[in-house]
């Protein structure tokens, strides 16, 4: 009989102790055989969550003409990338592309790059976009896709990224004053997060952003050392060709405290040791964080901007009322839509949008 992941895991804290937040993150949703992304398709009615290209058309379709504009300000290279992150079903290119089917050099120039760790999402994304008209390519990796001009887009991938969660033990002594938090059992053998009462390793305190220097007493802290990863493989690309990438999550502005570590299953929270394997888990992006590791890389970085203003300023509204007109009868599902995308109360406050250019690009379309 197979061992469960949970049990895997278990043993693993056993011969080695407790384990990091993001190793135990890692596990979950990466393990070649049990873990959640290279198991199944996740998103959908029928799955855990539904992102923003699942809710409309519109989404996608506005950040195409933001591309065009993006690869207009890159001096219309005769050829490039456009990466996407985590590219759930392909909907959300599927869409970009069609609108991008307003400029046909714009089409004639790129190729398409999916950076997948999931082999079930990758043969539903060759379905989704076999009729693109333009190459499609998948990577395991940024770093392997090649060099030259570049877009990236990253939809609800940064919050997938493991974390490191802190504990302010002494709030007078800086960055010896953390200590961390881990994943370890209970006096029951069940998994619980478990405090290690020593200073954490350097490793960890380095990426610890300004926002944390008032920290109190036993404040909690998420870090993510991947975001850096990411952010040193945008800098080498965009070193010798010019590019962008755009990041949309859910997140604070600023840096917060707090343990915003989550399972989704069933479109529904639950606890993040609950079924290892078989739920979503997520944390809140640190934009904050973000754009004080992009700077300290030389990439220029624009303010987190509220998803609603970001979709605003490309137009998702004229693009409802276009969708209206040529849709009559469905004018009360295009209004909810647009409701779910960019009301304060539901996507359009909590999620932000932050780009990542390289150096003399002119401020990107809808950012500031």
């Amino acid at each position: 009989m197979t061992a469960t992941l949970e049990n895997k895991i278990k043993n693993r804290i056993r011969e080695a102790g407790p384990l990091s937040v993001a190793e135990y993150m890692t596990v979950c949703l990466l393990d070649p055989v049990q873990g959640y992304y290279p198991t199944r398709d996740p998103l959908g009615a029928d799955g855990d969550f539904i992102t923003a290209p699942e809710i409309s058309q519109m989404f996608g379709e506005v950040l195409g003409l933001w591309c065009i504009q993006s690869w207009i300000d890159m001096g219309r290279p005769e050829t490039f990338n456009l990466i996407e992150l985590g590219p759930g079903r392909g909907i959300m290119m599927s869409d970009m592309l069609r609108a991008t089917s307003l400029d046909p050099d714009f089409k004639a120039a790129v190729n398409v790059w999916l950076i997948e760790a999931s082999s079930a999402l990758e043969a539903v994304q060759g379905r989704t976009l076999g009729a693109a008209g333009v190459p499609v390519q998948w990577a395991s990796r940024l770093d392997d896709v090649p060099s030259g001009p570049s877009l990236i887009i990253g939809n609800e991938f940064l919050d997938c990224l493991p974390i490191q969660q802190l504990i302010c033990n002494d709030p007078f002594a800086g960055k010896d004053g953390w200590v961390e938090r881990r994943v370890g059992l209970d006096d029951e053998d069940r998994l619980c997060f478990v405090r290690i009462d020593a200073p954490a390793v350097a490793g960890l305190t380095r990426n610890i952003p300004e926002g944390a220097d008032d920290a109190r007493k036993d404040d909690l802290l998420e870090t993510c050392s991947s975001v850096a990863q990411i952010v040193d493989s945008l800098a080498q690309r965009f070193a010798n060709h010019s590019g962008r990438a755009l990041f949309i999550d859910y997140g604070p502005e600023d840096t917060e405290f707090g343990d915003t570590l989550q399972a989704l299953k069933g479109h529904k929270k639950v606890g993040v040791f609950s079924d290892p394997g078989n739920t979503d888990l997520t944390a809140r992006v640190d934009f904050a964080a973000l754009a004080s590791v992009a700077q300290a890389a030389g990439l220029t970085a624009s303010a987190a901007v509220p998803q609603r203003e970001f979709l605003s300023k490309l137009g998702i509204e004229m693009r409802a009322v276009a969708l209206t007109r040529a849709k009559p009868d469905g004018k009360s599902i295009i209004a909810r839509q647009l409701n779910r995308l960019t009301a304060d109360d539901e996507m359009g406050e909590l999620f932000k949008a932050m780009c990542l250019s390289s150096a003399a690009l002119p401020p990107p379309l809808g950012l500031r």
